[in-house]
Order: C-alpha cells, then sequence, then structure tokens
C-alpha cells in the first residue's frame, strides 16, 4: 500500500546535488517522527536522515554535512537535499513517516523504528 508518495530521483553525476520531496498526509494535531532511507539491491535498508516536530535532525555518518533533511509542515512535504553525491549514494530512496501524541519524537534508533507510512520510492544514480 502507497501511503506516501516520493519524488526528485533521478541521474546525476558524482559532486551534484538533487532534492527529494515527500508528500505527507496533513495533521492537525499531533507530533511526528519522519525520515529517509536507502536500500540497494541485495542490501539491508539504510537509515539516512531523521526528522521530528522538534526539529532535531539525525544523519547517518556517510550523509553527514552533505545532506540536509527538513520539512516544510504547511505544505505537509517532507525535503531531502542532496550534495556533494557520490557513486555510493546510488540507491532507491524511500520517506517514512510515524504520527503519535503533542511531544511524539523521533527515538536515537529511529532507523530501526518500523515505521507506519511509506512511500514507493525514488530512484538516484550517481555515477563517476
Amino acid at each position: 500500500q502507497v501511503q506516501l508518495q516520493e519524488s526528485g530521483g533521478g541521474s546525476v553525476q558524482a559532486g551534484g546535488s538533487l532534492r527529494l520531496s515527500c508528500a505527507v498526509p496533513a495533521s492537525t494535531r499531533g507530533d511526528y517522527c519522519m525520515a529517509w532511507f536507502r536500500q540497494v539491491p541485495g542490501a539491508e535498508r539504510e537509515g539516512v536522515a531523521s526528522i521530528d516536530g522538534a526539529s532535531a535532525t539525525d544523519y547517518t555518518h556517510s550523509v553527514r554535512g552533505r545532506f540536509t533533511i527538513s520539512q516544510d509542515n504547511a505544505n505537509n512535504t517532507l525535503y531531502l537535499q542532496m550534495s556533494s553525491l557520490k557513486p555510493e549514494d546510488t540507491a532507491m530512496y524511500y520517506c517514512a513517516a510515524d504520527f503519535g501524541p503533542s511531544g511524539y519524537r523521533c527515538g536515537r534508533n529511529w532507523y530501526q523504528f518500523a515505521f507506519h507510512y511509506w512511500g514507493q520510492g525514488t530512484q538516484v544514480t550517481v555515477s563517476s
């Protein structure tokens, strides 16, 4: 079941940039944890970045300093700005979200959490 919708993937050369977008359900109450994951065939899904309602962010080491996660609550959109892309960033990128009552936050182990909402994925290919 497709619950979120990613866009913005594509093919770029190493050193280039892309911005991924994810349309998320509108919410009038409560709080959230939203995240980006990526996966290559035959490998485990990897947590890339997370953000919660307190604007706390976390990144996997390999993208720290190059990727920025953000959200636009007015437009119900989650973003992943990717710069200085490397061939090893090539993967299918998925957005994920979970919602809870006011005060709900991402945990330190957010990358292991079973998010309730997922998108179909958008492919990012980085050539050397």
